[in-house]
């Protein structure tokens, strides 16, 4: 079972996709326009997108171009229009399928698993090749990089063994001395200002991301998951 948001500014398309989503067993919520679908995407997760081009507001690019701002979530754009001009826009701005209108319900729900099912495998991919993957943010402990929004992050060396220890101990409270120990070393005698100075720059080098490092009063740090 799937978590399928349907954006369309079309009630009997909404309701046409929900009636099949819902008879396969896929939870289905709707949004009647573009800004509706990204205050939805903001507060909750989805599985897929399932949304129209052409509808008030704002259209569904705009939409999919600032709902991948903050999330990968698949999204299939649906269009009256099959212009190779569009359908090439969607693909540079993150759209995962395209589909022309009039359409077949048990295509676009089969469209629907063939992503799934393809997404499922990357994330297993991942697993298996040691890297975690936070929304938009990539860490490849193997490859030491780390990616957000496809773009490599640059730090130092480091930046990336204190990043690297604090998302394998992800959801742990870390106390200064553990974290100056394990990546500076036991006999580390240096400022424990060298800390905060790697934290303050890797809260920077992540950009949306930095808030995912929480400052532990008195403690230390902690890397959140969500």
């Amino acid at each position: 079972m799937y978590k399928i948001l349907v954006v369309d500014d079309e009630k009997m398309i909404r309701e046409l996709i929900k009636k099949y989503a819902t008879f396969e067993g896929h939870e289905v919520y709707e949004a009647c326009d573009g800004m509706e679908a990204i205050e939805r995407c903001k507060e909750d997760t989805f599985d897929v997108i399932i949304m129209d081009v052409m509808m008030p507001e704002l259209d569904g690019f705009s939409a999919c171009s600032e709902i991948r701002k903050f999330s990968d979530t698949p999204v299939i754009m649906l269009s009256a229009r099959g212009e190779e001009y569009d359908r090439i826009h969607g693909f540079e701005i993150g759209v995962d399928d395209y589909v022309i209108k009039p359409f077949s319900p048990k295509e676009l729900m089969m469209r629907v698993q063939a992503i799934m099912k393809r997404r499922e495998g990357q994330e297993k991919s991942m697993m298996n090749k040691n890297v975690v993957k936070f929304d938009t943010l990539i860490v490849d402990f193997d490859a030491r990089q780390v990616s957000i929004d496809g773009k490599n992050i640059e730090m130092t060396p480091k930046e990336y063994e204190l990043f690297f220890y604090m998302v394998k101990n992800r959801g742990i409270a870390l106390s200064r001395e553990s974290l100056i120990s394990n990546v500076w070393g036991y006999d580390y005698y240096g400022d424990d200002r060298t800390l905060d100075t790697h934290i303050k720059l890797l809260r920077k080098s992540l950009g949306d991301y930095a808030s995912r490092i929480v400052t532990l009063r008195g403690v230390g740090y902690r890397f959140e998951e969500k």
